[in-house]
C-alpha cells in the first residue's frame, strides 16, 4: 500500500496544491515554517480523520478561509482507493471513501494504517499519563476494531458517571442505584480494553527491546511496564473508591487511570536517562509500534519522519535511515531542512526516491540529476 496522489485546499497554510509521491522515499526539504510538517498532517488526516497536532478541526482551516479539503489516492496493487476530508467552519466533518461517506469515523481507523515519528513524540516521556494511553490505543485500534468501540463506549459512560458523581456533591445526595447502572457498563467495557492492553503489552515489549538494541548498539537493559489502578476485580476496585470518587467528583480508578513506565537499567528514563537514550528509547517505541500494526495488519503502514536529523546525533540519525531503508519498511515521507544531506545519506545505499522543495506551501520535485 502506498499513497499514490495528496490534493489539498484551504488546509493550513496552503491555498490549493497537488502532488504525485513515489511508492518508496519521498523527501521534502525547504525552510522552516514553509509547510513541510502541514503536508506530513495532512497524510495523517487521511489514514485517522483528525490532525496530528490540532485538536479543533477548524483550526486547520487555512486563515479567512470556510473550509478546507484533503484528497488522496491509496494504491495496494489490485485497486486504488480515493480517501476524501472536508470541513467547514460551524459544520459536521465529512469522511469518505470512494465517494461513499462513513456513518462513524471509527470505521475508517486501521485501513490506511501509519506511523509518525515527529519531535512531539517527546511528550510520551515528559508528558501525562493520557499521552502514554494515547499511543497505546492508537496502535490497538488500528488493528482491533472491537477495542475502539469499547474505548469509545467506555468514555462515553465514564463522562455520564462523572456527571452523576459532580450531582451527588452538588445536591449533598446519593443515590447508589443510579451508580450501579454506570458502574455495571464501566466494568463491563472496561475489562475487555484492561485485558487488551495487557495481551498487546505481552507480544509489544520484545520488539520494543529489540529495536532498542538494535539503534543503541549496547547491552543497556530497557523495560516497558504497565501500571493500571486495577489491580484486583474491576467491580470491587470502583466500589471500594466510592468515597473518594464522591469527594474529588470524578472516578478515580479505571482503564482511564491507567500509564505505562518506561525504564532503562531500572530507572525512570524520565529522571535518569541522558537526551541521546531518551531519543532512542522514543525512536524504538515508534519503530516497534511500526513492525507490530505491520505484522497485524499485514500491510506495511506510511512512515512519517518530521524533522528528525534536528533531533538525533548524527550516528543515531544514520543507523535509523539504514533500518528504514530496509525492504521491511514500506512508504516513506521524510522532512528535512538541508536538501544535501537527504540527497548524500540516501545516495549512498540507492534508495529510490523522489526530493521535492517546499517554499511558501508550494512544492516542486527536483530534477535528482541536477544535484
Amino acid at each position: 500500500m502506498h499513497l499514490k496522489q495528496l490534493s489539498l485546499i484551504n488546509f493550513k497554510n496552503y491555498t490549493e496544491t497537488s502532488v504525485l509521491f513515489h511508492p518508496k522515499l519521498n523527501c521534502f526539504t525547504g525552510s522552516n515554517g514553509m509547510g513541510k510538517t502541514n503536508l506530513l498532517d495532512a497524510i495523517y488526516y487521511l489514514s485517522f480523520c483528525k490532525s496530528c497536532f490540532n485538536t479543533v478541526d477548524s483550526q486547520s482551516i487555512s486563515f479567512d478561509q470556510d473550509f478546507f479539503m484533503i484528497q488522496g489516492l491509496f494504491d495496494n496493487e489490485q485497486e486504488t482507493d480515493e480517501i476524501y476530508c472536508g470541513v467547514k467552519r460551524t459544520q459536521k466533518k465529512v469522511f469518505k471513501r470512494n465517494k461513499k461517506e462513513y456513518e462513524k469515523l471509527s470505521d475508517h481507523i486501521g485501513l490506511f494504517p501509519l506511523v509518525m515519528i515527529s519531535p512531539a513524540d517527546t511528550s510520551l516521556i515528559t508528558g501525562g499519563s493520557n499521552e502514554r494511553r494515547r499511543f497505546i490505543d492508537g496502535i490497538i485500534s488500528q488493528f482491533d476494531k472491537l477495542y475502539l468501540e469499547n474505548l469509545v463506549q467506555y468514555n462515553h459512560i465514564l463522562q455520564q458517571r462523572n456527571a452523576l458523581l459532580k450531582q451527588f456533591y452538588t445536591t449533598r445526595s446519593f443515590d447508589s442505584v443510579s451508580l450501579e447502572v454506570w458502574d455495571e457498563q464501566l466494568v463491563t467495557y472496561g475489562r475487555y480494553i484492561h485485558d487488551a492492553r495487557g495481551n498487546f503489552l505481552k507480544e509489544f515489549i520484545p520488539v520494543f527491546e529489540n529495536y532498542y538494541k538494535l539503534i543503541s548498539e549496547n547491552n543497556e537493559q530497557v523495560r516497558l511496564q504497565y501500571v493500571s489502578t486495577i489491580q484486583q476485580d474491576y467491580k470491587t476496585a470502583l466500589q471500594n473508591a466510592i468515597k473518594k470518587d464522591c469527594a474529588l467528583e470524578h472516578t478515580t480508578v479505571g482503564i482511564h487511570r491507567d500509564d505505562l513506565d518506561f525504564l532503562l537499567n531500572d530507572n525512570q528514563i524520565k529522571k535518569f536517562a541522558s537526551q541521546g537514550q531518551q531519543k532512542t528509547y522514543l525512536l524504538a517505541l515508534k519503530l516497534a509500534q511500526y513492525e507490530f500494526i505491520k505484522n497485524k495488519k499485514g500491510i506495511k503502514p506510511l512512515l512519517l519522519l518530521d524533522d528528525i536529523h534536528d533531533k538525533l546525533d548524527a550516528q543515531r540519525f544514520k543507523k535509523l535511515i539504514e533500518v528504514v531503508s530496509s525492504t521491511e519498511f514500506g512508504q516513506i515521507f521524510i522532512t528535512d531542512t538541508h536538501i544535501d544531506r537527504m540527497q548524500n545519506l540516501f545516495g549512498t545505499n540507492n534508495t529510490e526516491r523522489k526530493i521535492f522543495k517546499v517554499e511558501n506551501a508550494e512544492i516542486s520535485e527536483i530534477d535528482k540529476s541536477l544535484l
